[in-house]
């Protein structure tokens, strides 16, 4: 196995659209790292320009200690799976584990080997002789994944390898990979769409958006500690509620006045938010951070605020609660403890030690 090094790389098809803006990123040997963001974010590009699929425009590719700007794919020694799985038809499965194998040139004997050794880590052995009509989603899933194994590559690259599976099928293939990751001690860059696959399978995540690499951390880190408002909305489900006001003082207290509700700032950011004070800032919180008051402590008296049911989402062991206060809309995520009635009030607490603040205008978190 090997690293990868990303130095400046840029991607600008004719036109003048620019896919990729100078992007640079180390991956370590046997790092999982996977690249997430929205559709048209630059992410199967950033991937496909590894795998030399793509030109690049500008910049520096290093798998290993080799600059591969100039290598065909082939040459690469890096092995993809795509979103299609792209297996012949007319093969068998053994037929198309070995295909890769069998235009190198290797021996029939090594070929049949490895063929084998795939089989036996993916469970699929039982399969070998099959078509891939006759194979499910999943089972075709694993035999694209085989083809790669078999290569032996420095770099394993998925291109949203899920996104053709059902749901249930989807978290069982995540935890599959995951533990081959562990068991052949791979570097693998994994691109997909689902922020839940991203925080589940990477050692660290990558946030792109139009292009740009907005933030590069593990899966807690990035969760806890976003840079920005859309790190901090894309990563999260149901997304980090996002209320536009103002800091106002009172003697030495400052408080978040979203208009139809005023909640204190809590001591631990006191320092960062008084150059807001009297200014717009934006208030993000996560739904699980929103609580019924009846269940919550009275560390943050002053953060209550009474809020209409909107709408109620049942999930089995929580809810997601839609509330209205005014024209203030936000989502918090409870745990079924009672009955809650769409149209009824009921006094909320925001925990103001995990809220996080954004200036309006760079959208940066303070």
């Amino acid at each position: 196995m090997a690293g990868v090094r990303v130095k400046n790389i840029k991607k600008v098809y004719p036109g003048g659209v620019t896919a990729v803006h100078k992007a640079s990123l180390d991956i370590a040997d046997e790092e999982f790292i996977v690249l997430v963001g929205p559709s048209g974010c630059g992410k199967s590009t950033f991937l496909r320009m590894i795998a030399g699929l793509e030109s690049i425009t500008e910049g520096e590719i290093y798998i290993g200690d080799r600059l591969v700007n100039d290598l065909l794919p082939r040459d690469r020694n890096i092995a993809m799976v795509f979103q299609n799985y792209a297996l012949y038809p007319h093969m068998t499965v053994r037929g198309n584990l070995g295909f890769g194998l069998k235009l190198r040139k290797e021996p029939r004997e090594e070929i049949e080997k490895k063929v084998q050794e795939a089989a036996e880590i993916l469970d699929i052995t039982q399969l070998l002789d099959r078509k891939p009509k006759q194979l499910s989603g999943g089972q075709r899933q694993r035999v694209a994944v085989g083809r790669a194994i078999v290569r032996d590559p420095d770099v394993f690259l998925f291109d949203e390898p899920l996104s053709n599976l059902d749901a249930k099928l989807r978290v069982q293939m995540r935890a599959e990979i995951s533990r081959l990751h562990k068991k052949l001690n791979a570097t693998i860059i994994y691109v997909t769409h689902d922020q839940t696959e991203a925080m589940t399978m990477g050692d660290r995540i990558v946030v792109l958006k139009d292009g740009i690499i907005h933030q590069v951390a593990p899966p807690i880190e990035l969760y806890l500690h976003p840079v920005d408002k859309f790190v901090a909305g894309f990563i999260g489900s149901p997304p980090m509620n996002f209320i536009e006001g103002r800091i106002m003082a009172e003697g030495e207290k400052l408080y978040f006045d979203g208009g139809d509700f005023r909640v204190r700032v809590g001591d631990e950011q006191l320092e960062s938010l008084k150059e807001y004070t009297e200014k717009k800032i934006i208030l993000g919180v996560r739904p699980e951070d929103i609580y019924l008051s009846k269940y919550y402590d009275d560390k943050y008296p002053e953060s209550r605020l009474e809020a209409m049911v909107d709408v109620v989402e049942p999930l089995g062991a929580e809810m997601y609660v839609h509330f209205r206060t005014g024209e203030t809309h936000f989502v918090s995520r409870i745990t079924v403890r009672e009955y809650i009635k769409v149209g009824e009030s009921t006094e909320l607490v925001f925990d103001m030690s995990k809220v996080h603040f954004f200036d309006p205008e760079s959208e940066k978190t303070i």
